[in-house]
């Protein structure tokens, strides 16, 4: 399915390419042939900025920082070296790529607004590097025996070509990244980058990869951008407005999508061009106020830009196509017959082993002090009156918070201060108390993302996922959005996703919140299978009368430390539990 629609997307677009160069055969003007060439450039240069911005949802105001490097590379190469742009085109995408991933390392450290602003000053203080080193403005040395070599042609037509060229080997990389574990990972980061690192994705590592094609995308164009304009200055490379250029023609089009770019350049691009060459003498940067005047537009019209208004448009004139109308209403799911805890048996194994961790956040001690360990089969139930420490516990167990002190043994080793992917590795799977979906993904993709750390191949990881489906009831509605799931299934899609990565710990983090009392006892259900499987499993929950019918053994916490630890029998009507948690009420409900 996903080779036939992107085997059909390919085709429009080359079908698209070859009438765009048609046209350019029969346009004679030297400056309209140089516009037709530009708008291939900045799409090229705004798709870069997708890989980058569209898939990840990091915003960069910054990508003209490996746009000017790229300029300045080829012709500096060719007045001080003599190497043609031809050799200097594919080296710019090497320094592009290498300066990406030095400006990436430590920009990655930032969240929101600060990483935008942060990318924002590379191109400006590089803009300034090259004014202090004397190059205010550089023209490409004209070359009279056989300027072909040097990528210097007197119809400009052949510009048209060669970037038409380099912008479908793009499209088609843009295209093969989509449908990708590489596209589904950055996806998956966008939308919930905590989920992602849960289900075994190292989010750092994802990003340098993605930063460092789009730097070497970027770089390549403002190579041929160099050698088309002839001359360069820093403020036309590294300015401001080049940074803009990318951002804006992205977004008119719509970003994460391949033809967003197209769209916004092919639109956009000739009439800001057309504007400043007519009025430029009058009104300075004019095309600064086409790009600003597009993104209000925009704003007001089509958010998501005008790809994604288009899609949607279609999609409702049309109604329901076959197959959708039928994902409306999610066949019945016969669930497996409810497991009793009795039929299981418990290793002696220990496969988690917690030794004496605290976490103190400045002279907060949210936890002091916890030991414990969980044996292979066994369901731990950690309960415990809000800010016990309960999640802050979970995040430690699973690497999104590092303790202050103490061991967390997995496996043999102490895991106590990897990140979350290491964890997944490890064999320990994470579902949330606040529902992590990732909502523009099908059911069946979000548990793929969790399986990417298993499998070897894309074959492997549809099997591993549509098992997991299967072993939480979720097969029948595989192919519908997240977005469009109860809370119910919601659930047990991240529970799904959970054990798509297999592992051999489930951290469950209130896996029954927001259910209804029939609901929790089908999920309660499918745990128990889960546990008869032999998967190990840890959950916070405060539904306690749905606890004390699942778990093996209680840990129980308050104000960080351990009150006590025991069977449910035991613990329910323990003196101390009662009066920190349960209730005096308590003992009376549960014999009703």
């Amino acid at each position: 399915m996903i080779k036939r629609i992107m085997t059909k997307s390919l085709g429009v677009f080359l079908a698209l390419a070859l009438a765009y160069l048609v046209l350019a055969v029969f346009v004679t003007n030297s400056y309209y042939q140089l516009i037709l060439t530009l708008v291939l450039i900045w799409a090229v240069f705004g798709l870069s900025w997708n890989i980058l911005s569209g898939y990840t949802g990091l915003i960069s105001f910054g990508h003209a920082s490996f746009f000017g490097i790229g300029a300045f590379a080829t012709v500096l190469a060719q007045i001080y070296l003599s190497l043609s742009p031809w050799i200097m085109f594919f080296v710019s995408g090497l320094i592009g790529a290498a300066v990406a991933l030095i400006i990436g390392l430590p920009t990655f450290r930032l969240r929101g607004h600060y990483f935008a602003l942060s990318m924002l000053a590379y191109p400006l203080a590089l803009m300034y590097v090259f004014l202090w080193l004397g190059f205010p403005e550089v023209s490409v040395p004209r070359v009279h025996d056989n300027p072909a070599a040097y990528m210097q042609f007197s119809d400009g037509r052949v510009y048209t070509l060669i970037a038409m060229i380099f912008l479908i080997a793009v499209v088609v990389l843009s295209k093969a990244i989509e449908n990708s574990r590489f596209g589904m990972a950055l996806i998956a980061i966008k939308q919930n980058e905590a989920a992602a690192e849960a289900a075994g994705i190292d989010a750092l590592r994802w990003k340098l990869k993605a930063i460092a094609l789009s730097g070497a995308i970027a770089a390549m164009a403002g190579s041929l951008y160099a050698v088309v304009i002839l001359v360069i200055t820093p403020q036309s490379v590294f300015g401001m407005l080049v940074s803009a250029q990318a951002l804006t023609v992205t977004m008119f089009g719509g970003i994460g999508t391949v033809w967003g770019p197209l769209i916004g350049a092919g639109f956009l691009i000739p009439i800001a061009e057309i504007l400043h060459a007519e009025l430029g003498h009058l009104l300075p940067g004019i095309q600064g106020v086409v790009y600003g005047l597009a993104i209000v537009v925009l704003t007001i019209l089509a958010p998501e830009g005008m790809f994604w208004k288009a899609r949607d448009w279609v999609r409702s004139s049309r109604g329901p196509q076959k197959g959708e109308a039928e994902l409306a209403v999610p066949p019945a799911v016969t669930e497996a017959p409810p497991v009793q805890p009795a039929a299981r048996e418990i290793s002696s194994d220990v496969v988690l082993d917690v030794r004496n961790v605290s976490k103190n956040f400045g002279g907060l001690k949210a936890v002091q002090d916890v030991s414990f360990t969980v044996n292979r089969g066994m369901i731990l139930g950690i309960i415990g009156p809000n800010g016990a420490g309960k999640t802050t516990l979970f995040n430690i167990l699973n690497g999104f918070q590092f303790p202050s002190e103490g061991q967390v043994i997995v496996g043999g080793r102490d895991m106590a201060r990897r990140r979350p992917h290491e964890l997944c590795r490890a064999g320990v799977g994470r579902t949330f108390q606040i529902m992590r979906p990732f909502t523009r993904m099908s059911v069946r993709d979000n548990v793929r993302v969790g399986s990417y750390v298993r499998a070897a191949s894309e074959e492997e990881a549809a099997r591993i996922a549509d098992d997991a489906l299967a072993q939480v009831g979720l097969a029948a509605i595989a192919n519908r959005l997240a977005g469009e799931l109860s809370t119910k299934d919601l659930r047990l899609m991240e529970l799904a996703r959970a054990l798509a990565g297999q592992p051999h710990i489930l951290l469950l983090d209130e896996t029954l919140a927001g259910l209804g009392r029939e609901e929790a006892v089908e999920v309660v259900d499918v745990i128990k299978r889960l546990s008869a499987s032999g998967i190990t499993v840890v959950i916070i929950e405060h539904t306690m009368h749905a606890m004390v019918h699942l778990v093996d053994r209680f840990l129980v916490l308050d104000h960080g430390q351990v009150v006590t630890e025991g069977l449910p029998a035991e613990v329910t009507r323990d003196p101390r539990v009662i009066e920190a948690y349960l209730g005096k009420n308590w003992v009376a409900n549960a014999q009703d």
